[in-house]
Formats: structure tokens, C-alpha cells, sequence
């Protein structure tokens, strides 16, 4: 019986590519779960989290940090102006155009989340290289350069 960490040579899901989703799809299903004990989506936090550093985003910005689709994004918003976390109004210049904010109850829900992402983060980071987290970060991103 193989394992995660050693399987078969032949084992056609030992790939680069296989692992990487593994943990993207891990991590995502932590952050689901610990996320929805404070009534939030992983994508949702998403939203909080990039409005917090860019107030004033578009729905279509919002979905491209998100890597939902528009469509997608529509809902989330939705629901997170119904659950009063943001607010959204109208562009000062391109007036069709919505941009979002955060109220001050989307902060508090940001705060909480902030701190499950940063626990999971250390989930993460204590696995693969406890004593030099900076390895993963620059394999990551050296991997996602590559790609383009």
C-alpha cells in the first residue's frame, strides 16, 4: 500500500501538478470549514480581504482577485451586502459603475477570518519548511512566473 508521500512508480497521479491541486484543494477545504463557523465562503473572504486593501473595487476586479467568474462575483456580493459586511455605491467618475466597500461588521468578519487564514497558513508552512517559510513562497511564485 503506498501513501501520499511515497507512492507507486508507476502511480499516474505522481505529477507536479497532482500534488500542487492536492494542496490547493486541501487548503481550501480547511478554510471552508473553519470559514463557515463564522458565516463566511473561502471566496467570500477573498472579496473582505481585497477590499480591505483596495476600497472601492469593481465587481469585475473583485471577481478577477477572486478567480471567480463575474457572474459568480454577482452573488457574493449579493450576499455579503445582504449580511451588511459591504456597501456599495456609485463610482464617483464612471457612474454605472458600483464600487464596493467594507462596513464596519465586514471588518470584524475580517478580522476573524484573518486569523483562520493565518492559522492555516502555519498549518502549511510548519509541514514543509518550519524554520524558512520564505522557500515556499519563492517556489510557488518562481512555479506560477514559469507558467505565464
Amino acid at each position: 500500500m503506498s501513501t501520499l508521500m511515497d507512492p507507486p512508480v508507476d502511480d499516474t497521479y505522481r505529477s507536479l501538478g497532482y500534488a500542487l491541486k492536492r494542496a490547493q484543494q486541501a487548503l481550501r477545504g480547511h478554510l471552508d470549514n473553519k470559514l463557515r463557523d463564522i458565516g463566511l465562503t473561502t471566496p467570500q473572504y477573498s472579496v473582505l480581504a481585497g477590499l480591505e486593501f483596495s476600497a472601492g473595487l469593481s465587481s469585475a476586479d473583485l471577481a478577477r482577485r477572486a478567480f471567480v467568474t463575474p457572474q459568480t462575483m454577482q452573488s457574493i456580493i449579493a450576499t455579503l451586502e445582504r449580511d451588511g459586511l459591504i456597501k456599495r455605491m456609485a463610482h464617483p467618475v464612471r457612474g454605472r459603475v458600483l464600487t464596493t466597500e467594507l462596513t464596519p461588521k465586514g471588518r470584524t468578519a475580517l478580522c476573524a477570518a484573518h486569523k483562520i487564514a493565518g492559522d492555516a497558513e502555519t498549518i502549511a508552512r510548519n509541514a514543509v519548511a518550519p524554520d524558512n517559510p520564505e522557500i515556499i513562497y519563492a517556489a510557488l511564485l518562481r512555479i506560477a512566473e514559469a507558467m505565464r
